[in-house]
């Protein structure tokens, strides 16, 4: 059989286990402090871009290439551009930024292996927390973008179409680039949860909007409105 994620390398999950209640009432600080510090490492940002994707993809290949082009667009044209400052896609949206000279942030997620910061962020932070991580990433970006990935970037990207759809963020550009990736997955939902089962209005879909290139993105991410906050 195959290991549990407490008997992978070093027991990494097994050592954060918390041996007793107070530890656990200790680790509210340690969120509150990411948190706190989070949103002061953003305080100086602004017209933030978050983009998403797989950090499976090497330079050279297509969509790393696109994400690259995205970054340099958005940097151009004044905007700063978070990742999550990892390899693949994040590291080519921060490349494509940090090649015109604009503004390149990743917010890291500390693992026991295969994250890394990329060697085209200009500023970063760390977390130890997702979720955390997670809000940060949301908190003030005038618009996301999802390229090709995997749960992670699955994760991001429902997150947020439910932060909209429920009104707990205001309306802003949801892009998701590749109508190969993406397409199936949303013919599934408009197919199953709109129409079927009913579990997904009618108007849902409106709140994303897909396309298939950097160029079309950079159009929507233009249009979109200045925000400060949720």
């Amino acid at each position: 059989m195959p290991p549990t994620f407490a008997e992978t390398e070093d027991n990494a999950y097994e050592a954060e286990l918390p041996q007793k209640l107070s530890d656990v009432t200790w680790r509210v600080f340690r969120i509150m402090a990411e948190i706190v510090e989070g949103f002061e490492f953003l305080a100086t940002s602004e017209r933030e871009v978050s983009i998403f994707g797989s950090a499976r993809f090497p330079p050279g290949t297509p969509w790393y290439e696109e994400a690259r082009k995205l970054g340099g667009m958005l940097g151009k044209a004044g905007f700063t551009v978070i990742t999550g400052g990892g390899p693949g896609i994040m590291e080519a949206g921060n490349r494509g930024a940090y090649e015109v000279g604009a503004p390149s942030l990743g917010l890291n997620i500390e693992l026991p292996r295969e994250q890394r910061v990329n060697p085209y962020v200009t500023r970063s932070r760390g977390f130890h927390y997702f979720f955390t991580r997670k809000v940060m990433l949301a908190a003030a970006a005038q618009a996301y973008v999802f390229f090709p990935g995997g749960f992670g970037t699955l994760d991001e990207a429902m997150e947020l179409i439910t932060l909209v759809q429920t009104r707990k963020m205001h309306p802003l550009p949801i892009i998701l680039v590749g109508k190969d990736f993406w397409g199936p997955f949303l013919k599934w939902v408009d197919e199953r949860l709109v129409r079927e089962y009913e579990t997904v209005s009618p108007e849902d879909p409106d709140i994303y909007q897909l396309v298939d290139t950097a160029q079309e993105a950079y159009d929507l991410v233009v249009k979109a409105p200045d925000r400060s906050f949720f």
